[in-house]
């Protein structure tokens, strides 16, 4: 699926030549290869960020992926089109992360997973039951379901992972399709769940 680019302010990520980087947010930690220095091509790398208990999680979220675009290369862009790609993908946490406080008790925790040919894998997990999915008919001005109607157009793909085991046993690996029903699912547990992750991925560029 083809980027859509997104207005940002003057300074903006991807505007300009790159200035001073900020500070990694804390906590972060990298797999698979740890560090950033001549990782840049190596793909299986992932980055946690905990959000739950935090202020400005959407704010933190979005500095902490920006930081990654930058030492996976996909940050500073060199075109348009490689600049697009890097915004949807913070949009696509901005999106994820937001909806998480929306409609859960809030996001537990940002992942970045960063895969072969330079796809990423976003997952945020959050405490809630039931399944998003956009808004069938969405209508402008019509509340709810904004949110993954956007994930869903900038992504190449993404999906559910319910986690109905206790906390600490890990999450299985099994993608759990949107359903088809219109809205935001309701907050809160359902069928004895233990939460969720919401995962969306896509490519970069080339």
């Amino acid at each position: 699926m083809g980027a859509m680019a997104q207005p940002f302010p003057p300074g903006g990520e991807g505007a300009g030549p790159r200035g001073p980087r900020p500070a990694p947010v804390p906590p972060a930690a990298a797999a698979g290869g740890g560090g950033t220095g001549g990782t840049a091509d190596a793909p299986g790398q992932v980055r946690r960020l905990r959000l739950s208990g935090i202020s400005g999680t959407v704010a933190r979220a979005r500095e902490f992926a920006r930081e990654a675009l930058y030492d996976w290369g996909w940050l500073p862009a060199a075109d348009d089109e490689r600049r697009a790609a890097a915004e949807d993908a913070l949009l696509i946490v901005s999106e994820l992360v937001t909806n998480a406080c929306l409609h859960t008790a809030g996001p537990r925790e940002l992942r970045l997973r960063r895969g072969p040919r330079r796809t990423l894998r976003i997952e945020v997990s959050d405490a809630g039951g039931g399944t998003p999915a956009p808004l069938a008919g969405r209508r402008p001005g019509r509340p709810g379901g904004h949110g993954m109607f956007i994930v869903e157009r900038l992504s190449r793909d993404w999906g559910v992972i319910e986690d109905s085991r206790p906390s600490g046993a890990g999450v299985p690996e099994l993608p759990v399709r949107p359903a088809a029903a219109p809205g935001e699912a309701p907050a809160g547990a359902a069928g004895g769940t233990a939460g969720k992750t919401v995962w969306a991925e896509l490519t970069a560029a080339p």
